[in-house]
């Protein structure tokens, strides 16, 4: 779980987001800016850390008063190729940390990490993933906390949902993109399989208290309120006029092993008792109002 080192929200000196250009790091880095904290984003085109120059061109862009948030990743990784290359961007930074310490880094992980037989699941829940992707998260983590000198912060988000979000994968992205197209948004069976959906924003406004606070430990950024896909599929339908329509496709494969992921949030609200997530129907009628206009 999260302890703070401070116990109320500290000036930070500026912060340098390694990963800007993605849909969470360029989050991060608008809160930051709405947050009035100096801020440096830096996206591959600045510092690219799977060349062979990658650590120290990291190197030359920080300065000893720096916090980090590290967001930078090739995700998901799919296979043991992906792995290993973020484990080798992982490396690069931590030669351009051993040079030039942060005083706090916060790496943006994911709920992958865990057991896929934990549940509920909170931040006590063993790490121990199933995929390559949360091995990667979970070798990137221990790298950083063993390596660094300095506080270290763990932000695991389960399934991220944003208007700025390039990929298309299964839930609320490839069904409004399905329903822009004319419909109808498709599901896997009866859409049954209950997952947590938390908003890229409230992912970065926990990234900045962590921040603040120069935080220690884990944090998972969920909301603690698990929707069935078929739920899903309605929200996003009941945005469009006139409503598209929701279809079911018979499973040609078995229903994935971990059919429902469900979270205990009760360290959130000790570590940040005002904190309040967007509800999932406003997150999604939001994120609509953001990618078609209206008020």
């Amino acid at each position: 779980m999260l302890t703070h080192t401070t116990s109320s929200p500290q000036a930070l000196k500026r912060v340098v987001v390694i990963g800007a250009g993605g849909l969470v790091g360029s989050t991060i880095v608008s809160e930051l800016n709405r947050a009035g904290i100096p801020v440096a984003g830096l996206t591959r085109k600045e510092v690219d850390l799977l060349a062979s120059a990658g650590s120290e061109q990291l190197r030359a862009k920080l300065r000893s008063d720096d916090a980090v948030v590290f967001v930078s990743a090739i995700a998901p990784a799919k296979n043991a190729a992906q792995m290993m290359d973020n484990l080798r961007m992982a490396e690069a930074a931590l030669q351009a940390f051993a040079a030039v310490p942060p005083v706090h880094l916060l790496y943006i992980s994911s709920d992958a990490v865990y057991a896929d037989d934990a549940n509920p699941v909170t931040e006590q829940s063993p790490v121990a993933p199933s995929t390559s992707h949360g091995m990667m998260h979970a070798a990137r983590e221990l790298m950083f906390r063993s390596e660094v000198k300095a506080p270290f912060a763990a932000l695991r988000p389960t399934l991220i949902y944003g208007a700025r979000d390039p990929h298309s994968g299964y839930g609320p992205n490839r069904f409004r993109r399905q329903a822009a197209e004319g419909g109808p948004i498709t599901l896997f069976g009866e859409g049954e399989e209950k997952r947590d959906h938390v908003a890229v924003e409230d992912v970065a406004r926990l990234a900045v208290r962590i921040l603040q606070h120069r935080s220690t430990g884990s944090l998972n950024a969920v909301t603690g309120v698990a929707t069935s896909f078929c739920d899903i599929a309605h929200l996003v339908a009941d945005n469009f006029e006139p409503k598209v329509e929701v279809k079911r496709l018979v499973r040609t494969v078995p229903r994935p092993h971990l059919l429902h992921r469900f979270f205990d949030i009760t360290n959130c609200y000790k570590a940040f008792p005002d904190f309040h997530f967007e509800p999932l129907a406003d997150g999604l009628a939001r994120v609509h109002r953001e990618v078609f206009g209206g008020c």
